[in-house]
């Protein structure tokens, strides 16, 4: 769309500025106990509003930049919490996804692994139960991008059961999209059908400023209206929290 083509004064391609917060080629440490671990620059959907569409397909990462992320996350104690992210982590290899998890395992500070996820939502077939078993070895969390109720089709529900019965928490993750889910009723029912299925509604972001992405924006305002709509109207585990995310922090 030539939307893409307006670019509005406060966009930037690293609109959280991730690259200042980048110690090694792979790392972002914006919070003090907690690390973002970039795995891969590779995707198997290219979300136009993505945060690090500026890095996707553009460079790989070797497993050379990998242990150089590692040997960080070794010297730095404070650090108790991991996230693998990319890129999604789920287009690499078993064999890949097992190597980082074992060698992230093996430092005694680190106390979580999680890993954010959208393979689960368009290609689900990629969930087999080696990957499960994988994940279940490694006690990894997986937090799962949906975007709208649609995506819940019989191989997503197939593959989050994979994960469920393998003793893998899922939590879900949903941009806030002008046109596509900025309607109480929509996200009410992705929140609900997601429960369904055993994924627990985790964050709901507002949009970041990403350059030509404007026409996907809400306001602040749109997203405390839904909170407002779900909040006593359903469930307390169907609603997500609402979430601003800064190159301060969200």
């Amino acid at each position: 769309t030539s939307n893409e083509l307006i670019v509005t004064p406060d966009e930037e391609n690293d609109s959280l500025h991730e690259e200042h917060q980048s110690p090694v080629k792979c790392i972002v440490h914006r919070y003090p106990d907690r690390v973002l671990f970039l795995t891969t620059d590779f995707c198997s959907s290219n979300c136009r509003y993505c945060t690090r569409s500026r890095l996707i397909n553009h460079e790989s990462i070797s497993r050379k930049v990998w242990d150089e992320g590692i040997e960080y996350i070794r010297q730095h104690s404070e650090i108790r919490d991991v996230l693998l992210s990319g890129g999604d982590p789920f287009t690499m290899s078993d064999d890949n996804i097992e190597y980082l998890l074992s060698q992230i395992r093996k430092i005694e500070h680190v106390e979580f692994v999680r890993i954010g996820t959208k393979v689960v939502t368009v290609l689900p077939m990629r969930i087999t139960d080696n990957l499960a078993k994988i994940l279940r070895k490694y006690r990894v969390f997986v937090n799962i991008h949906f975007t709208h109720p649609d995506e819940i089709t019989r191989e997503v529900r197939n593959a989050c059961d994979i994960l469920v019965d393998n003793g893998i928490p899922l939590g879900s993750q949903t941009v806030l999209l002008k046109g596509v889910n900025d309607d109480i009723l929509i996200m009410k029912k992705l929140m609900h059908e997601l429960l369904k299925i055993r994924v627990k509604p985790y964050y709901l972001y507002i949009a970041d400023r990403v350059v030509g992405t404007s026409h996907f924006r809400t306001t602040v305002s749109k997203g405390l209206e839904i909170i407002k709509g779900l909040r006593g109207h359903t469930s307390g585990m169907a609603v997500p929290t609402l979430i601003l995310d800064s190159q301060y922090g969200k």
